[in-house]
C-alpha cells in the first residue's frame, strides 16, 4: 500500500500534488481546446505569435516563468492586486497558485497534443457537415471531438504528468509550504537539503518515476489508437 510505503508528510505531498495537477489540467482544458483548434484550423494575423507564446514555457527557464507569474499574479502584481482587492483571491504562496504555475507549464503539451489530433482530422468531414446545415459548434461536438478523443485523452494525461513533475515555476511563485504548496518535487528538493533523508528522496523519486512512466505508456497507447482511427477513417 502507498500509505505504508510513504510517511505522513510524504503522503501529504503526494495528495497535494494530485490535487494541484487535477485542478491545473481541468482548468486549462477549455482554453487549451480553443487555442489548439484556432492554431490548427484558422489563419489570422498573429498566428505565429500565438503559437510562440503557447510554446514559450517549454523553452524558458521554469524559474523565469515563475517570476513572471509573481509579477502578474502576486499580491502587488498587476492582476494579483486586482484579484485580491476585488474578489479577495490570493494566488501567490497558495495551493491555487501552485495549480496556476503547473497549468502554465503543462499548457504547451496539452495544446500540442490537441493540435496534432485536430490536424489529423480530414477537414472535408467538417465541410460536409457544414453543407448539411450543421453549426460550427455542432460540427465540433459531433464530428471533430469524437475523432480527436484519443488525442484529447493523451494530451490530458501528458498535461497531468507535467503538472505532477513541475518544480521551478511552482517553487518560485508558490514556495514550498508544507500542507499548502509542498508538492512531490518540492518535497524531494527539501529532503535533499537535509542530511539523512536519503530514504525520503528515494521513495518519492521512485513514485515520481512510476507516475511518469505510467503516464507516458497511457499517452503512447492513446496516440497509437488515434493513428489507427484516422487511418481507418
Amino acid at each position: 500500500m502507498i500509505s505504508d510505503f510513504l510517511g505522513p508528510a510524504e503522503w501529504e505531498a503526494v495528495r497535494l500534488s494530485v490535487r494541484v495537477s487535477l485542478v491545473a489540467t481541468i482548468a486549462s482544458l477549455p482554453l487549451g481546446l480553443f487555442v489548439a483548434y484556432a492554431l490548427a484550423r484558422w489563419r489570422f494575423p498573429g498566428h505565429g505569435l500565438l503559437n510562440g507564446l503557447v510554446l514559450l514555457p517549454l523553452v524558458l527557464p521554469p524559474v523565469v516563468t515563475g517570476y513572471l507569474l509573481l509579477i502578474l499574479f502576486g499580491q502587488q502584481g498587476v492582476v494579483g492586486a486586482w484579484l485580491a482587492e476585488t474578489f479577495g483571491i490570493v494566488l501567490a504562496f497558495r495551493w491555487t497558485g501552485a495549480a496556476v504555475a503547473a497549468a502554465v507549464m503543462a499548457f504547451p503539451l496539452l495544446v500540442r497534443a490537441l493540435r496534432l489530433a485536430i490536424e489529423a482530422v480530414d477537414p472535408g468531414l467538417e465541410e460536409a457537415a457544414a453543407t448539411l446545415g450543421a453549426s460550427r459548434w455542432r460540427i465540433f461536438w459531433t464530428v471533430t471531438l469524437p475523432l480527436i478523443w484519443p488525442g484529447l485523452l493523451a494530451g490530458i494525461v501528458l498535461a497531468f504528468a507535467k503538472a505532477m513533475g513541475e518544480f521551478g515555476a511552482t517553487i518560485t511563485f508558490a514556495a514550498a509550504i508544507p500542507g499548502e504548496t509542498l508538492t512531490i518535487p518540492s518535497a524531494i528538493y527539501g529532503a535533499l537539503q537535509v542530511p539523512g533523508q536519503d530514504g525520503v528522496v528515494l521513495r518519492l523519486a521512485v513514485l515520481s518515476i512510476v507516475i511518469a512512466m505510467a503516464a507516458l505508456a497511457v499517452s503512447e497507447v492513446l496516440a497509437r489508437r488515434a493513428a489507427r482511427q484516422v487511418a481507418g477513417g
